[in-house]
């Protein structure tokens, strides 16, 4: 089966198994969902939840990160592991906020990759959960069950973005993003994918060669 006739099965399952999938990050606004991006980089969502209250209220606005003392902010952000080269991005990326965009995030693909430090996932994480702009984040749980389900041959974040674009209608690219994303954590992981017990079973070019099987 190619990628065009088993998308729409693998949808209906993305609904049915995860109608409720959604960014896990906490933020209340653009500029704390781009730090909270940042420092999700080799951390987990869980840890960087934990730490981003008292960083959100020491450094409310692009500004205050882009004069803050560097071994002040990178204590703050400790936690979050390669707290030097975090806070020195976020200070980057920030004095460029102040500079280019009036200390606002801005709404567009173009302008956020010109950010230091932010990449097209970065910037579709920002678009699509800040702004409502439709866009597919391919993080390493993304490339990896799309790989295995068929969806791609692709193993660049970037191309394997643009062969899931044609296939996923526009209006389900953010919720298709969480969905892959919950799918990857939950079952479909990269050492011990749970394959008897996975709902896209029957449409996975992996699980069907893992389980003997046709997809």
């Amino acid at each position: 089966m190619d990628p065009a006739e088993k998308i729409g099965p693998i949808l209906k399952l993305l609904d049915e198994y995860y109608g409720d999938a959604h960014v896990t990050l906490d933020f209340t606004n653009p500029l704390e969902l781009l730090v909270a991006t940042v420092l999700s980089a080799q951390c987990t969502d869980v840890r960087v939840n934990q730490v981003t209250p008292a960083i959100f209220s020491k450094y409310p606005t692009a500004a205050h990160y882009a004069r803050a003392d560097l071994t002040d902010l990178s204590q703050a952000i400790y936690t979050t592991g390669f707290y030097r080269q975090k806070a020195k991005s976020l200070k980057a990326l920030c004095r460029d906020l102040v500079s280019k965009f009036g200390g606002q995030v801005p709404a567009s693909l173009d302008d956020l990759v010109k950010l230091p430090g932010i990449g097209r996932k970065t910037a579709n994480v920002i678009l699509g959960n800040a702004f409502g702009i439709p866009g597919i984040v391919v993080d390493t749980h993304i490339g990896r069950v799309a790989q295995r389900l068929g969806l791609t041959p692709q193993r660049d974040p970037v191309k394997i973005e643009f062969d899931l674009m044609p296939l996923v209608p526009q209006e389900r690219w953010v919720k298709f993003s969480h969905q892959l994303i919950a799918h990857g954590r939950r079952i479909c992981s990269a050492k011990k994918p749970d394959c008897p017990h996975c709902p896209l079973l029957p449409f996975c070019d992996y699980g069907a060669k893992a389980m003997g099987q046709a997809a």
